[in-house]
This record gives C-alpha cells, structure tokens and sequence, in this order.
C-alpha cells in the first residue's frame, strides 16, 4: 500500500482537498496520513485540526508554532525554519512514499524542503499558476522542488513546461475545490441570513480579504475603504477574519471598527458547507481570496476582486478587478448589483480532480531516478 502523506495549514487548503484526501482515505490501497501546522493549531484562527478530525481523516502529526505571535514578514519566514524542522521529524516517523503539497503558502514550502532532503517524492497541486505577489514566488519554488504536479487548467501545465519540468510528470486534473462544490453548499439562503439574524429582503456580501506580505502597510487602509463602499451601499456584510500572514493584524483592525455596525457579521471561521453556501447565497463576493477567482464561478455569484493578491490568475466571467479606490470600487459595487450572477461555467474544472489525482497517485512511478531531478529544457 501505497503511504500519501498531505501538509495542511490553514482552513483554506484543507477545504480545498478535503474531498481529495477523503478519496485518498476510502480506496483501500493508498494510505493517508496528514501533517497539520500553522493556523490549524492556534486558537485565534478556530483552532480548525478539529474540522479534520470530524471529518475522520488521521491526523499523524502536529507541527506547532511556538514563540511570538507577531504578524510580520520576519515571523513568517522564522515560521518557515520551524515548520521545516518540524516537517523533517514528522516525515521520518511517518515514512511517507509520496508527500501532497498544495498551492504557495510557507507550511507547504517547508513540507517540502524536509521531502526533498529526506528522498521523498513530492507531489503538487496548483503549480504553475500566477498571482505576482510574494504567493507566486513560493509556489513556483514548490514546484521547482516537487516531482510531480497536478495542475488545474493547461495554461498552468503549459507554464510548467516552459519552467523546464517534465511534461510526462504533469497531469491536468482541475481544481480539487470544485469537487463536490454544490453538494457542500446545502444551506439555502434564508437560514444563512436567519443564522446571522441578517434582512432577507437587502442584499449582502461575503469578504474575505488577505494581506499582500509585500503591501503590508497598506493592508488595514485597504480593506478600510472596501468596508465604507460596501456600506455606502447599502449591504449587509458577513466578514471572514484574514489569514496570519503580514498584515492580518491590520486587517482584523478594521474589521473590528465595524463590528457593531448591525448590518455586519464578522466571523473568525466558517466551515466549508457554510462558507460555500454563503458564496452561492451572496449577492456578491468582495476581496482578494482564490475562492473568489476559482470556485465562486461554480455558482456564477460576482466577484470583485480587490488590488494584487491574485493579480495574473486565470479569470473567469464573473470576476470584476478593481483597485481600493473609493471610485474604483463604487464603479464596481454598482456593476456587480446590476449583474447579478453569471451563467455558470467555470475553466478551473469538472468537479472530479479528486478521482483523477488518486488514480495518478496510484500509478505515479517512484524508482530512484524520480529523486534525481533535472530541468527538462
């Protein structure tokens, strides 16, 4: 039996793989076993590992962040070392064959620094995709550290390519967040807004804004005047606190500002049926998240997508790019209340990249010369 082992840090990437690792867990010969780290362990974030122990997925390691908590760019990076540490101890008790890394955050870039080193082939979903933040820098440094990758659209096995990996490496697979999208969004919009003690006759947003490490300054200033637009508008706002990258303290500053303002809801976390649901239910969905870009299409809700966070990403129809211009965003508040949903097509997948990268999983080779990686060009 095959032993997969998946790196998670954050309710975000679990979420996206959840179906994945479940299909992992349920084919009777590929064992699972998950790392978790980072935000998933720490009570400010909704101490999110018990998500993955509802789910019944076996949890065979905890990589904890002690020392300060400061949201800075010099944390991060220390988090990295620590993690890596961490990582290499894990691996050596779970003696994987192969480690799954998704996407281009630091507790995946230290997942696999530690596989690297141990000879372990490594596998990624997500590579080869493009944002031009600091987000882009570390997922194509997984990817130049990784053996295989599961891609979600050609345009990103294409780019890989021209990065010099294998192309007989790289497999299509689509997005893993969109498996199963429809059937998590099963709460209808009227108990949404009740559970919220929100209007149903006024519409609502969903935010979900994530500091640019690079932008951190600008970070809380930004999402200040996505707020006031939001309520010059008249919506009503249900508000995800941001990730812990540099910034996020900012972020939740301005938040907090608006907390007793009765038509906003700020919420630390939501579980992927709720959050899913709210992004079907929204009448609009304002920020710089990936869900925004990838997975809200799924149901045609618009999107505003605020400043650089996913900046040179694979756009489909519903996603609006704007500044955090007061201008700006009023332009596009009002276009997307005028839009309303979109038809619904979605480029980043089927809904069955699940089932494809187990069956890749399966049949990926790993003899010796896997580990003795060069650049195809």
């Amino acid at each position: 039996m095959r032993r997969i082992c998946y790196v998670t840090g954050t309710r975000a990437d679990f979420g996206l793989m959840r179906r994945t690792l479940e299909a992992i867990r349920d084919s009777g010969d590929l064992g699972l076993s998950i790392v978790a780290t980072g935000m998933h362990l720490d009570e400010r974030y909704g101490l999110t590992i018990r998500e993955i122990e509802a789910a019944g997925l076996p949890v065979s390691a905890r990589v904890d962040l002690e020392g300060a908590r400061v949201t800075d760019g010099a944390t991060m990076a220390r988090d990295v070392g620590r993690m890596t540490i961490g990582m290499v101890e894990a691996f050596q008790r779970i003696a994987p064959d192969i480690v799954l890394l998704l996407g281009d955050r630091g507790e995946m870039l230290a997942g696999a620094i530690a596989a690297l080193h141990l000879n372990i082939p490594i596998a990624h979903v997500h590579g080869g995709e493009r944002s031009g933040t600091i987000d882009e820098s570390v997922r194509h440094a997984i990817s130049k550290l990784s053996h295989f990758h599961f891609v979600a659209t050609e345009e990103s096995r294409t780019r890989l390519v021209r990065m010099g990996e294998r192309p007989e490496r790289i497999h299509v697979t689509g997005a893993p967040g969109l498996d199963g999208i429809e059937e998590d969004a099963s709460i209808g919009r009227g108990d949404l807004l009740a559970g919220m003690k929100l209007d149903p006759l006024r519409p609502v947003a969903l935010f979900v804004f994530h500091p640019v490490v690079q932008e951190a300054e600008c970070a809380g200033a930004d999402a200040s005047e996505i707020l006031a637009c939001l309520a010059r508008h008249g919506l009503q706002l249900v508000a995800l606190r941001p990730n812990s990258d540099a910034g996020s303290s900012e972020v939740v500053l301005a938040l907090e500002r608006w907390r007793h303002d009765p038509s906003v809801r700020v919420v630390t976390h939501l579980p992927r049926d709720a959050f899913v649901s709210w992004m079907a239910a929204a009448d609009l969905m304002v920020g710089n998240s990936s869900a925004g870009i990838i997975e809200a299409a799924s149901f045609g809700t618009p999107v505003i997508n605020v400043g650089s966070r996913q900046n040179l990403r694979e756009r489909n129809a519903n996603v609006i790019d704007v500044e955090a211009r007061a201008e700006a965003l009023d332009g596009a508040v009002r276009r997307a209340l005028q839009c309303g949903h979109f038809a619904i097509r979605n480029i980043y997948g089927d809904g069955h990249a699940g089932g494809r990268i187990v069956s890749h999983l399966r049949g990926l080779p790993l003899d010796p010369s896997v580990l003795s990686k060069a650049n195809a060009y």
